[in-house]
């Protein structure tokens, strides 16, 4: 059985006879590595019945758009299969979570679902428990360690948080094995989308198609699952010393498919450590230790999407200074657009606009001076995560947040004092060429530019 502190119940309904038990698959989009589907499996073995995954397909998911559907789109086809592969049988509704799963709940058993932390998963979560009259039970599965197991508060810094999460590390780095089920639901009827259109399927959403698909990134399990393997036999050995120049391919690129649960995260860490080196205690770092605080700090902090999320020491410094010239102000439109004086923000800004993707160096550096070319700290924290979410596969996520919030003094410290600033901490274009060759990423991506 899955660790009982992965498995948090959200409602105190019984299990009760039914046809299937019922896999809810939100958060975690894939068939394999997958704790809340395997722990489905394990209890419907149990009770003699089979298991059917259900997916609630809505274009009101806030701010998300063509390009974050075509990709959750492109991995769902392939969880689909892997699941059918498994004689799961997946049900797809253009319908809200809730109601989807609602209405698949009258015939189940139990329901199943993978953790979410974002409030808006929470309220699914919240809204499904209240109406459905079997047990509803959520699974952590997207990360190391369950968050309220990591800590029972928000915490301030990867500083706090990296001996705390360390003390439960080896009760969860356990390989996830695979159930074999043992009544499988394929032969069952049950109202689904078809998926082999995703053109059609985006269109009659009515999804937001103002951003379009990117080319660079395509979804599924078999897409991450190649850009691991490529990870780990070409750049993890010198991640630590290539992971902040934008000009070498130094990256993982997987944060896409972690934000869609297309990975096991769990997966990644055991095969990364397998490997070992330097480079791979730097990418388990950012993986386990960063990355799991930022849920931390979405889960703790119900206002981790507004500048009030901010530590009391960062709002104070940033309102003092809130009336220092700016030389340089720039409106939403410019910032969309690409239309700055500043080369090295413009090209990150188009790295994001084309591919989906921008380095991570980058990224920090282009929310920084988004701080420093805009009216108010407040109105920079807006158009940061706006920008943010709309564009990156990534956004919309608890590594987003907090990479936003980092850029405004969130689980960083006080820095020397300065115009704009106040005391968060400050990065320029000379600190961009101490680095790396800025005017080489600069014409890297004029010639993106010039594919597209």
């Amino acid at each position: 059985m899955i660790q009982n502190e992965r498995v948090t119940p959200l409602n105190r309904n019984p299990v009760r006879q039914g046809r299937y038990v019922l896999y809810w698959m939100q958060a975690a989009q894939r068939a394999q590595g997958n704790h809340a589907l395997e722990f489905a499996i394990d209890r419907a073995n149990e009770l003699g019945r089979p298991v059917v995954a259900a997916f609630g397909l809505t274009a009101d998911f806030p701010e998300a758009n063509a390009r974050h559907f075509f990709f959750m789109l492109e991995g769902l086809l392939d969880a689909q299969r892997d699941l059918r592969e498994r004689g799961v049988h997946m049900v797809v509704r253009a319908e809200s979570p809730t109601l989807c799963i609602t209405d698949l709940a009258r015939d189940a058993c139990l329901v199943v679902v993978d953790a979410g932390h974002l409030k808006v998963q929470r309220r699914w979560r919240a809204e499904v428990g209240q109406a459905v009259e079997c047990s509803l039970v959520e699974v952590e599965t997207n990360l190391i360690v369950p968050v309220e197991e990591a800590a029972d508060k928000e915490n301030f810094s990867a500083g706090t948080f990296r001996p705390r999460i360390a003390k439960k590390l080896d009760d969860y780095l356990i390989e996830l094995k695979s159930r074999t089920v043992r009544k499988d639901s394929l032969g069952l009827r049950l109202k689904s989308l078809e998926l082999g259109d995703l053109d059609r399927v985006v269109r009659d959403l009515k999804v937001d198609a103002s951003v379009g698909r990117v080319g660079r990134f395509r979804g599924g399990a078999d897409e991450a699952r190649r850009r691991l393997d490529e990870f780990l036999a070409e750049r993890l050995d010198s991640y630590l010393t290539d992971r902040n120049d934008p000009n070498l391919e130094g990256q993982s690129h997987l944060s896409p498919y972690l934000h869609f649960g297309q990975i096991s995260p769990l997966e990644v860490v055991l095969l990364a450590k397998r490997k070992g080196g330097k480079g791979a205690e730097a990418f388990l770092e950012e993986l386990i230790v960063r990355r799991e605080l930022s849920f931390n700090f979405v889960h703790y902090n119900s206002r981790y999407d507004s500048f009030d999320c901010l530590p009391p020491w960062a709002t104070r410094t940033l309102n003092f200074h809130c009336r220092d010239r700016r030389e340089h102000v720039y409106s939403l439109e410019q910032f969309e657009a690409a239309r700055t004086h500043d080369p090295y923000w413009n090209a990150a800004q188009r790295e994001m606009l084309l591919t989906g993707k921008m380095h991570g160096y980058m990224r920090m550096y282009w929310g920084k001076k988004i701080l420093e070319w805009t009216r108010t700290p407040q109105e920079a924290f807006r158009i940061a995560l706006y920008l943010n979410n709309r564009y990156e596969l990534d956004g919309r996520d608890p590594n987003g947040y907090a990479g936003v919030a980092w850029c405004f003094g969130k689980h960083d410290r006080a820095w020397a004092e300065r115009p704009v600033f106040g005391m968060i901490r400050y990065m320029n274009a000379a600190g961009l060429k101490r680095k790396f060759d800025a005017d080489a990423y600069v014409r890297k991506v004029e010639r993106l530019t010039a594919r597209e």
